[in-house]
């Protein structure tokens, strides 16, 4: 199993989802991808609600989803 960490910017909460996308200029991002705003708030120590506009870094896994959220 090998993962790759990459740089991620959560830049809104959409219910109990935070929306995230790659920490690149706008016109190379990707759609957003949602993923439990509690989780990510747990793992990196804040609270949901400042989750918005955070920068954080995450592991992609083989399935391609994110996890082992950081702050950068």
């Amino acid at each position: 199993m090998s993962t790759e960490r990459v740089n991620i910017l959560a830049p809104l909460l959409f219910g109990d989802q935070a929306e995230v996308v790659a920490d690149v200029p706008p016109e190379e991002r990707a759609a957003p991808e949602r993923y439990p705003a509690a989780e990510i708030a747990a793992a990196v120590g804040v609270q949901v609600s400042d989750l918005p506009g955070m920068r954080l870094s995450a592991e992609v896994c083989d399935d391609g989803r994110l996890s082992g959220w950081q702050l950068r």
